[in-house]
């Protein structure tokens, strides 16, 4: 797979924008690196405070709550994002760090057994989904569950929206739980925890909850196997990164940069906006291109070479400003762990086949990953 789709440089370089229909919706995409942090950090003209209206396509057809705490604006956010912290900040715990260090490492074992793997769905799927029971502070065999939903929680190959509500079928369900039986988990938090001097509604709980299942699922999915696809195509950063461990930290980095799994994500202008010359009217939305501001070479030297060494970083992948990423420690720990034990472990990495993840857009085509990995991998 080629790590260097670009689709957005030449509209970057001549205007710094690109009006895009998704779903009937006429969307001015902001590009630049400067100009996407910049929104970011604005969220008086740029309103993360719209329901169902930050991803795009938006997704009032899929979910009935506001997610929390990504679709508020300051003040709100810092307050609802304080509930949660705590448990997206177990990912810095050494214990938390040693089951995702434990897991990751059976799973290679079993891989490394194996004649042939595939990685999206065998792989990535059951190591995002079994290290985010550690997070929320659940039983493993939830998990289990959460494998089951596949790799979008929201969607199928191919793009289109799932119908029916497994995933809030089955939030009900662990709030009921919780409020019955409360123990240390995150959905027990969620049910005795308080907003503003209130307890939180069922609405607010069920609107945190789903954002921690839906939010890095399939991006973490899709690193990962990026990730591994790259160290197959280069072996030789394979060596590089198991002559000196300390160069994991780096190379995730810039893996995350490249593989960047979310295109961008939406704001919403509450007055008439001009953006690089685009009027964008009151209620319309802009995006702010993550995936387009991480290979600007205003900001990257050679943004279209892998660098593994490459420092400063300054990608935005996980957001910018207030709302930056809450799952980012997660996202950093699995990748982290990946990159050490198939350094300590694994010689090769063989591809045997494999099928790209493409996202069609009126004006874009953007190489998102796989949707099939297939490889072998040799131990040391």
């Amino acid at each position: 797979m080629s790590a260097f789709s670009d689709p957005f440089q030449k509209a970057r370089q001549d205007s710094g924008v690109l009006q895009c229909p998704f779903h009937g919706e006429n969307i001015t995409m902001i590009l630049r690196h400067e100009d996407v942090r910049k929104a970011a950090k604005d969220w008086q003209t740029f309103s993360s405070d719209a329901p169902f209206r930050v991803p795009i396509p938006s997704e009032e057809g899929v979910r009935s709550m506001r997610q929390l705490p990504i679709e508020t604006n300051p003040p709100e956010h810092s307050s609802y994002r304080e509930i949660v912290e705590p448990f997206f900040q177990r990912a810095k715990d050494p214990a938390t760090i040693t089951q995702v260090e434990s897991l990751i490492g059976s799973m290679v074992t079993r891989a490394l057994e194996r004649e042939s793997i595939e990685i999206v769905n065998e792989f990535a799927l059951p190591v995002q989904s079994r290290a985010l029971t550690y997070l929320l502070n659940v039983p493993e065999s939830e998990g289990e569950t959460w494998i089951g939903w596949g790799i979008h929680v929201f969607k199928v190959t191919g793009g289109e929206f799932k119908t029916g509500t497994v995933l809030e079928d089955y939030l009900h369900a662990a709030f009921d739980r919780a409020e019955a039986n409360p123990g240390p988990d995150f959905f027990s938090a969620l049910t005795e925890a308080t907003y503003q001097g209130r307890k939180l509604t069922r609405e607010e709980c069920m609107g945190f909850a789903n954002l921690a299942f839906a939010g890095g699922r399939d991006t973490i999915i899709h690193t990962i196997s990026c990730a591994l696809g790259y160290l197959a195509e280069h072996p030789e950063g394979l060596e590089y990164l198991r002559a000196d461990p300390k160069r994991i930290t780096l190379a995730s980095e810039e893996f995350f940069r490249v593989f960047m799994p979310l295109t961008h994500i939406g704001r919403v202008c509450p007055a008439d906006t001009d953006v690089k010359g685009v009027t964008v009217k009151a209620g319309e939305r802009i995006s702010l291109a993550w995936a387009s501001a991480n290979f600007d070479d205003a900001a990257f030297p050679a943004p279209h070479e892998i660098r593994l060494d490459r420092r400063p970083n300054p990608h935005i992948s996980f957001g910018f400003g207030t709302h930056l990423c809450l799952g980012a420690p997660h996202a950093r720990l699995i990748l982290r762990s990946l990159l050490k034990i198939c350094g300590e472990r694994v010689k090769t990495i063989t591809i045997l086949q494999s099928e790209e993840r493409i996202e069609h857009e009126a004006k874009f085509d953007r190489k998102l990953g796989y949707d099939s990995l297939v490889v072998k991998l040799t131990a040391l």
